[in-house]
């Protein structure tokens, strides 16, 4: 089947709750950040969740980027 739309693909095919579980909102170098634990005890960031613009053009807070577990600050 062949499904032609202007809609983004997570509306038609959302993931599951259990991918949202894994998820929490921390705030690393005083930046609120959505990230998620890896497997090798580290946080993966997923979404920045700034209103500095500034903090979006630093490669260190990028989602994907990863920081020990460790280094959280409230």
């Amino acid at each position: 089947m062949i499904l032609y739309t202007i809609m983004p693909e997570h509306l038609i095919f959302p993931a599951d709750d259990e991918a949202y579980t894994k998820q929490q909102v921390i705030y690393y170098d005083g930046i609120p950040f959505l990230v998620q634990e890896t497997e090798t005890k580290e946080w993966e960031i997923v979404r920045n969740l700034s209103t500095n613009p500034a903090h979006f053009l630093e490669q260190k807070y990028a989602p994907g980027a990863r920081f020990p577990l460790s280094t959280i600050t409230s």
